[in-house]
């Protein structure tokens, strides 16, 4: 195995960890408008994920910058093929970082009312769209001869990449409410679990349609598994949830997501970019990655990061692991 093939495995590692962690604060924040009943009760959902959401997007930007790094004619096509939409994905979350820290300086009902609306519609945009992104990502899109995207936005929107924004929205508000179970108590608590199986009931036939069409069309052997995986997993989660296993239905629901984006990256590879005019002219991990010694480099300074990262992360959510309520709550804004 060469290090461009490392790397390809390494950026696929940091997007899964980055959909795992970010897809349940995606999902709070949908939930603040579908769960919640007034505001202590949003203020709930927010505070579950208020010491660990920006900690989270700390993967987004190392997946990023690694592709940048490692793959730079990949990122160059990618960053300029789907630049509206990453650029309104980019937006939604600075809005969203910024409405968490404006929400509550205001003792003013309008004030919060008019961020709370931010919050939730900058989850919703980001969780479809980077659906659609990655489905086409594995699916192809048209690349020429000389590594370009030649579509439009509109040929971003076709349907199995609208599927795909389905999937990943409705699934990642499942795995919030599954988080809101396993961090409220109280009524909300009761409300989230059953909202939770309702989601996981939709969830589980959108993605089987998402599962089966992307192993017909780009499917191996690899792929086969890792769709198996995230179908029975997610299956798994529904019935924990509807169990009260909040705990074991929050892992299976984070290992269904981690699974069906293993299952999109290893549909493409070697491809790191597939061409749907021609396959000659598709992105690979060999004709698209930094020389060796670059790679070397970011080797050494990923395998003495990664372990930090991980670490100071796996301190965060064990310092802020119990359980809150309405009572918990504060008078006041």
């Amino acid at each position: 195995m060469e290090l461009h093939d490392v790397w390809f495995a390494l950026i696929a590692v940091l997007w899964i960890g980055y959909f795992f962690l970010e897809g349940f604060d995606f999902g709070i924040g949908v939930l603040t408008k579908l769960l919640a009943r007034g505001q202590k009760e949003r203020r709930v959902l927010i505070n579950t994920i208020g010491p660990v959401w920006d900690g989270n997007e700390v993967w987004l930007l190392t997946a990023g910058g690694a592709t940048f790094a490692a793959f730079p004619d990949w990122y160059a096509t990618l960053f300029s093929g789907f630049y509206l939409p990453l650029l309104l994905i980019l937006v939604c979350l600075i809005v969203r970082g910024v409405s968490f820290e404006f929400r509550h300086q205001r003792d003013d009902e309008r004030w919060q009312r008019n961020w709370e609306h931010a919050i939730f519609w900058t989850s919703v945009i980001p969780a479809f769209l980077w659906g659609v992104a990655f489905a086409n990502i594995a699916h192809g899109v048209p690349i020429d001869a000389d590594k370009e995207f030649t579509g439009s936005v509109l040929t971003l929107l076709n349907p199995y990449a609208i599927l795909g924004g389905l999937v990943t929205l409705v699934l990642f508000t499942f795995h919030g409410a599954v988080f809101a179970s396993l961090k409220t108590v109280g009524d909300i608590r009761v409300r989230a679990r059953k909202l939770a199986g309702v989601l996981g009931a939709v969830a589980v036939l959108l993605a089987l349609v998402f599962l089966v069409w992307t192993q017909l069309h780009d499917g191996n052997a690899r792929g086969l598994v890792a769709a198996v995986v995230a179908a029975l997993t997610l299956v798994g989660a529904v019935v924990m949830i509807k169990l009260g296993r909040e705990g074991w239905s929050f892992a299976l629901s984070g290992i269904a997501i981690a699974a069906a984006f293993a299952l999109l990256f290893l549909s493409m590879y070697p491809d790191v970019m597939p061409s749907s005019t021609r396959d000659a002219w598709s992105l690979t991990v060999s004709n698209s990655s930094s020389s060796p010694y670059t790679l070397k480099i970011m080797t050494w300074v990923a395998g003495f990061m990664t372990p930090v990262v991980v670490g100071y992360q796996a301190w965060t959510y064990w310092v802020f692991r119990k359980r809150i309520g309405t009572q918990h709550m504060p008078a006041g804004h």
